[in-house]
């Protein structure tokens, strides 16, 4: 019998969730109103969103916008305390309170190193940032969209001049890429300013330059729905071609000469250990993006533990298929047997896209028995573009735009066939679509009732970790069936453990680039270009490598946590919404988060 509370407690009671649902509004609109004042002061981040306010328009990248929104920042915090009662919140206004302060406490901890990331670097350079951003971001549906288009255009000499000061800077400072980064940006920078109007006179669009061409097309597309009439259509067309030859030809040809100058006094020492304070840098670079206290020491050794366990599991599929002879003739064989392979040819390209299609879809079928939520937002599988392949990663995956108008889309670099075989494409699929980073990226943006700064930012170990656990889910869902699939699986995960031990002996154990490379070559399958373009990655990104696995294990140790801790009670449906329910989170609220599940289900 249930024991009957008296009427005043019954009130206060009543009084207190009012308060608490009073308060936590007020801070819900609070953070909603402070992070559309960061969108207002990012044009750029406006357009990721969906948002066409300032459409035309660059971010400032100076260094006195950066110290100044590091005191915005600081300054919101310290307005939250001063008006807001944490007590009187609710369980996820104060997880919205805890992430705001985390978040400060990471921007005051990286802020020294401010200068430290290359501008220019063949990953995520302005070189190539500048192309992306308008072709996949910059969508063109309207006159005012494509005239918002020539005014970024006109404004890339601002904007690409002040990266080069940024960089120009890091230089002075002792914080200069290695030799190998300059050809690859270089190229990168070149191949913008190829073709008409800048080395063609052919202005039919069959020697377009890259941004011509995606300019050229998205008119092409208004003109067919007949959004715009032809004359229309060619003035832009032709007010296009003076922005590119007035504005971005001459601030490419400047970051060219720049460059080409740095590139003169650049050395082959690679890692964040050559830095002024090179030590401390990597240590806050790892606490970051692990978003644990696990020293450069502690995760090499983790690295070497793991892949010794993946490699013996490599052993056991060896077996299975009937392979005679060590592991590295395995590793040959997977590298070089054209099985594997589909033709470096635009059939071949076709065929691989369509394939990682199906494979999304059929999981898509199957989500129901691990899930209960499922995001809105569509997505897409797509190779990387021309202008940027050649430099870019292998796979990699862009968020849909919130109110729909842009799915999830899974990139598949496809430049180089050799790099990309077809028993690891089942795994990669699930990394980068479902149920990897689209499931969780595209749930995190639609979930209702927390800030718009939770939904939209992120943790990488959580969503690296998350992604690399969606590898090994569908093994358990009866996916990889054939056992060079499941080798695929093994070879992206003894992949992402290697990471561990190459980024640490990279920049904490003065590692050279090639021996770094050579370790991947000795102790995973992939194939030379791939350990080459991987190192030259972690290089560039100190740390960010050794979130996968990190966030993966922690996920799975949880997981077999509840497990054992509710019997017969665990659902992994359950299990996945408690993971995801929040968006992304440091890996420490996550555990605190699964220690809470586990107790309710065992009170209830």
């Amino acid at each position: 019998m249930a024991e009957t509370v008296p009427a005043p407690a019954t009130q206060e009671m009543a009084q207190e969730a009012v308060e608490t649902e009073t308060e936590s509004e007020r801070l819900n609109a609070w953070f909603e109103e402070k992070f559309q004042d960061a969108a207002a002061r990012s044009p750029m981040m406006q357009t990721y969103l969906g948002i066409k306010t300032d459409y035309g328009k660059w971010d400032d990248i100076t260094d006195a916008r950066a110290i100044e929104d590091l005191e915005i920042q600081r300054q919101n915090i310290a307005e939250m305390k001063d008006n807001f009662d944490f007590d009187k919140l609710d369980d996820q206004a104060q997880l919205s309170w805890r992430l705001a302060e985390y978040e400060l406490a990471r921007a005051e901890a990286a802020f020294p190193y401010r200068h430290y990331g290359y501008t220019f670097n063949q990953m995520f350079g302005a070189q190539s940032g500048i192309p992306a951003f308008l072709v996949n971001q910059h969508r063109v549906a309207s006159l005012s969209d494509a005239e918002a288009y020539i005014s970024r255009l006109e404004g890339v000499s601002e904007y690409l001049g002040q990266s080069v000061e940024n960089a120009k800077y890091s230089v002075s400072q002792g914080i200069q890429p290695p030799a190998f980064v300059y050809p690859y940006v270089l190229s990168d920078s070149q191949g913008v300013i190829t073709g008409y109007p800048f080395t063609s006179d052919i202005s039919d669009g069959s020697e377009d330059s890259p941004l011509m061409e995606d300019f050229r097309g998205k008119l092409q597309a208004m003109l067919d729905k007949g959004d715009i009439d032809a004359e229309t259509a060619s003035d832009l067309l032709d007010r296009a071609a003076i922005a590119l030859k007035t504005s971005v030809g001459p601030a490419y040809e400047n970051a060219i000469a720049v460059l080409t100058e740095q590139a003169k006094t650049a050395t082959t020492d690679d890692g964040a250990w050559k830095f002024p304070d090179g030590e401390d840098y990597y240590a806050m670079r790892l606490k970051q993006v692990t978003t644990t206290d696990k020293s450069a020491a502690e995760i090499h050794q983790l690295g070497l533990d793991e892949v010794a366990r993946i490699q013996d599991e490599m052993r056991g599929i060896m077996q299975q298929v009937g392979f005679e002879g060590s592991l590295q003739d395995f590793f040959e064989f997977m590298r070089t047997d054209e099985q594997f392979y589909l033709p470096n040819t635009e059939e071949g390209r076709a065929e691989y896209l369509s394939e990682a299609t199906e494979i999304i879809d059929g999981m898509k079928a199957d989500l129901p028995s691990v899930f209960k939520t499922f995001p809105k937002a569509d997505m897409i599988v797509k190779a990387v573009e021309p202008f940027r392949e050649k430099s870019a990663g292998k796979a990699f995956y862009s968020r849909p735009a919130p109110d729909g108008s842009r799915p999830g889309i899974y990139y598949a670099n496809l430049y180089r066939m050799q790099d990309m075989p077809t028993y690891q494409m089942q795994a990669l699929a699930f990394h980068e679509g479902i149920p990897g980073h689209h499931m969780q990226i595209a749930i995190a943006q639609e979930l209702d009732g927390i800030p718009s700064f939770r939904k939209f930012g992120g943790y990488t170990a959580f969503t690296e970790g998350w992604g690399l656990y969606s590898e090994l889910l569908p093994k358990e869902m009866g996916y990889y069936s054939d056992p060079y699939d499941d080798f695929g699986r093994l070879a992206m995960e003894i992949w992402r453990a290697a990471r561990l031990v190459v980024d640490t002996g990279i920049h904490d154990k003065k590692w050279t680039r090639e021996q770094a490379i050579q370790y991947l070559m000795d102790n995973t399958p992939n194939p030379e270009g791939d350990a080459r373009k991987a190192i030259e990655r972690y290089i560039v990104m100190p740390g960010q490598a050794t979130a996968y696995k990190i966030g993966m294990l922690k996920i799975v140790e949880l997981r077999e946590h509840a497990k054992a801790e509710l019997g017969d009670q665990f659902d992994i449906r359950e299990f996945h919404d408690v993971v995801l329910k929040d968006g992304a989170v440091p890996l420490q609220i996550l555990e605190e988060n699964v220690d809470e599940w586990i107790d309710e289900k065992k009170d209830a």
